[in-house]
């Protein structure tokens, strides 16, 4: 195992690199620390971006950070935010994001609605003014961590059309779920209403990969594998046609409509929209899970369901049934043990950011920092 602070060159290597947790978070910290973040918001973003890398979910991970950080220097995220939920009625609150990372606005909205249902056993927080908020998950894992169930909603820049039609107007907006169990592993939903996240999209296009059929759609309406053709006037395909389409527009109501927010079709292109910040809105619930039955009765049927999941009879070329999240945590527990990996193109863009602010580059191994053996 060999540790280099060296930018490596993809000539030498195709990588992965591998750095532990503490060190990826720490070098997110320091780079937004140097953009005027406090130290609190920095270390929030910082985390964000890495439970994002360690659950497999790369394309919402530390990866995008040049790219906020840039948005910063333009004065469209705004760094030192004062944020202050406002409350609309005894369990429910609103917060102007002032144009703040989505990660600290999000994460502030839900820590307000865990202590809104603590005390009335439900709380909405929503939020306006925001910008990209990454992986949803990390809002319902909030909740979920004060044991409670999670609701995370996004809407998102347009991207999408609604079924039948080939302009973009409505976004590739994530919708993500917790609720805790007992002994079994907890329900853990995150995902898009697009056929795929745009991320990967992007991500197929820095590394000069081809992407599914079915995923998107050029500029002239025809199925494509070409990513930049789908980046280049294309759009997403919803999941499940008019289902995804209709999620989608659900998400526009529940975080634009009735936030105040941008919403059909007026949220800004964080890649593209270098003239006005997003406008982005955010939707947070956390409820008791334990409000209409025992809690320990909770516990068991969420366990039985768990249970019955992972007992369903096989269907032709499956080895398993999991539970939504069970990939994520499985992903999570081995970058803990291993590392999180990086691809070189995307840790070279890293490299030259903090050599940019003149801070140390992140610290990396060449190989595995562990066994991948569990």
């Amino acid at each position: 195992m060999t540790m280099t602070n060296e930018r490596p060159q993809a000539a030498a290597t195709k990588g992965p690199f591998y750095a532990t947790v503490e060190a990826a978070e720490a070098f997110g910290r320091r780079l937004l620390l140097a953009h005027g973040l406090p130290e609190q918001d920095a270390n929030t973003v910082a985390s964000c971006l890495v439970r994002a890398d360690l659950r497999g979910v790369d394309t919402h991970g530390l990866q995008y950070l040049p790219h906020y950080l840039e948005r910063v220097r333009r004065g469209l995220i705004n760094a030192k935010p004062e944020l202050k939920v406002e409350r609309v009625t005894p369990m429910v609150g609103a917060l102007d994001g002032q144009d703040g990372f989505g990660f600290v606005v999000a994460t502030k909205a839900m820590a307000a609605a865990i202590e809104l249902a603590r005390e009335f056993g439900v709380g909405i927080v929503t939020a306006r003014r925001s910008t990209h908020f990454g992986m949803a998950a990390n809002y319902t894992l909030q909740a979920l961590d004060a044991g409670l169930i999670g609701i995370a909603l996004t809407n998102a820049s347009p991207a999408m059309p609604p079924w039948g039609g080939m302009a973009p107007v409505i976004g590739t907006s994530p919708i993500a779920v917790c609720a805790p169990a007992g002994q079994e592993i907890p329900f853990d939903l995150d995902m898009s209403p697009a056929a795929a996240a745009r991320g990967k999209v992007r991500r197929a296009a820095r590394r000069g990969e081809s992407i599914p059929l079915g995923y998107a759609l050029d500029a002239q309406g025809r199925p494509t594998t070409d990513p930049n053709a789908a980046l280049d006037g294309g759009v997403m395909q919803p999941i499940g046609g008019p289902k995804g389409s209709g999620l989608s527009m659900l998400m526009d109501v529940l975080c634009g409509v009735i936030t105040g927010a941008g919403c059909a079709g007026d949220v800004g292109n964080q890649f593209l929209d270098y003239e006005r910040p997003q406008n982005v809105g955010h939707f947070l619930l956390a409820m008791k899970p334990d409000l209409f039955i025992s809690k320990d009765e909770y516990f068991a049927r969420m366990d039985k369901l768990a249970q019955r999941v992972h007992g369903c009879a096989l269907a032709d070329g499956f080895s398993e049934v999991i539970m939504p999240g069970e990939r994520e945590r499985r992903f999570e527990a081995k970058y803990r043990r291993i590392g999180v990996p990086y691809n070189v193109k995307e840790l070279a863009e890293l490299q030259k950011e903090a050599a940019k602010a003149g801070l140390p580059p992140l610290p990396v191994s060449e190989s595995p920092l562990a066994s991948d053996a569990p």
